[in-house]
């Protein structure tokens, strides 16, 4: 269940204050979640209730459906997708060569879809796992790269998300001499990000938790979490 993660997300749980307006925009809330498409008519009323949804961050643009929307309530019932072993192997209790493949949780991620939107969503395998490389030589010996993981949770940025509406993510580790840190980071489906920075394994699973239960989201929202846009 999504997170009231600022002033601007409204309602929290779907819920609507007591004002003028609070009847037609519930009334629109139910009619994006019974219309196959996210479709709402196209008059003043109807088009203005629409529009402090937005505004509330209770609606989002489709990822799936020309010109459609969908509800945060209906996003909050959406998996999130990691590594299943993922706490094993930050604290050390397994090898990072153990930690389950970005291929394996996008695939997850995948069969979790409508059957519509899958193949949209496969045309993305190739940008979201492109940085994944397990191993690199060093003086002629096979050393440890350092740990990348993949990450998928419901939400939206400055454009809509992957198919399902989902932006994906990564935690990274870097290493600059014999200082470690790591960033997480989070894409739409295209050039809007967010990334946040800290100083340890322990830190970086336990955002990863912070983000997850705070989803859905707009990436703007992540502020309150310590990310920034970029």
């Amino acid at each position: 269940m999504g997170l009231v993660l600022t002033g601007g997300v409204g309602y929290q749980h779907g819920t609507m204050p007591h004002d003028p307006h609070a009847q037609i925009d519930q009334n629109v809330l139910e009619m994006i979640e019974r219309s196959p498409v996210g479709a709402v008519p196209h008059t003043p009323a109807y088009q203005d209730a629409l529009g402090r949804l937005r505004a509330a961050h209770q609606v989002y643009v489709s990822a799936d459906h020309k010109g459609g929307h969908v509800t945060v309530r209906s996003l909050a019932n959406l998996p999130a997708f990691f590594a299943g072993n993922l706490e094993e192997v930050m604290a050390g209790r397994a090898e990072v060569s153990a930690l389950e493949p970005d291929a394996e949780i996008f695939n997850r991620y995948v069969r979790s879809l409508p059957e519509n939107v899958r193949g949209k969503a496969e045309e993305a395998r190739g940008v979201v796992l492109a940085r994944k490389a397990h191993h690199r030589k060093h003086g002629g010996v096979v050393v440890q790269e350092p740990v990348h993981t993949l990450f998928l949770v419901p939400g939206v940025g400055p454009n809509p998300g992957l198919p399902g509406n989902y932006l994906h993510g990564s935690i990274v580790e870097t290493t600059a001499g014999d200082v470690t840190s790591w960033t997480l980071h989070l894409h739409d489906s295209l050039d809007g990000a967010a990334v946040c920075e800290v100083r340890t394994q322990g830190e970086a699973v336990e955002k990863l938790k912070e983000v997850v239960a705070s989803a859905p989201f707009m990436l703007s929202e992540l502020d309150v979490l310590d990310f920034r846009m970029v």
